[in-house]
């Protein structure tokens, strides 16, 4: 089968070990995940412009109903049923409502966030401070931050090389924020399969013609 996986850079940067050789690979700006409807457009343009494949892999879930909507114009498209990629790390469904069970208040980094350059609440905070001061800041810390306790830095199983720069990073963010942290080692249970097969009920497969319904992750497939 002729497959294409369009992803977004963090899944490319965090899977780049495992990612299979012979498939073309899409790669799109973390920062549109600020901007679903954005994120979206520009997802099922890539996929209308990709006649020549046989099979799309998305490197995305639910993404804050990103890909909620989006057509299978030309090939079936194949992602994972989660809410966005720390589920796809974690390796399932039910270890990201774990993590959440146990510490509802947290706030996940890898890697390939810390380096991607994102807006997060951190970065908003330093921007905010810097042209307003601290005054307007801590009002921004308390409503964007207020509700978290624990920052947790994951390390998604397939880093090459050490991660001493970024887990001293998400260590200095979390006491500086005054947040507990931890690091939580990821799993290739879920992002594997997704890239190889085989796709069972934990992945939506969408057939030619077909749509991605909100229904269609929220129906418990085991992920």
């Amino acid at each position: 089968m002729r497959t294409k996986i369009i992803a977004c850079q963090v899944f490319v940067e965090e899977l780049r070990s495992i990612l299979p050789a012979d498939v073309q690979i899409d790669t799109l700006q973390m920062s549109l995940h600020e901007r679903p409807r954005s994120l979206r457009q520009m997802l099922q343009d890539r996929i209308d412009a990709s006649q020549d494949c046989d099979t799309i892999i998305l490197g995305y879930g639910m993404c804050g109903q990103a890909t909620v909507g989006l057509q299978a114009t030309h090939c079936q498209l194949v992602l994972p049923r989660v809410d966005d990629c720390i589920g796809m790390f974690l390796g399932s469904r039910a270890a990201y409502r774990a993590q959440h069970l146990q510490e509802a208040g947290t706030y996940f980094l890898t890697k390939g966030w810390i380096g991607s350059g994102v807006t997060t609440p951190f970065s908003t905070y330093d921007a905010v401070r810097e042209r307003w001061g601290p005054e307007r800041a801590e009002r921004v810390r308390s409503a964007m931050l207020g509700h978290y306790r624990r920052l947790a830095f994951l390390r998604t199983g397939s880093e090459d090389e050490a991660l001493d720069e970024e887990r001293a990073q998400a260590r200095a963010t979390a006491e500086r924020f005054g947040l507990r942290y931890d690091e939580i080692e990821g799993s290739r249970e879920l992002v594997y399969p997704l890239l190889y097969g085989p796709w069972d009920e934990r992945f939506l497969v969408v057939p030619k013609g077909g749509t991605i319904r909100l229904t269609d992750f929220l129906a418990d497939g085991g992920a």
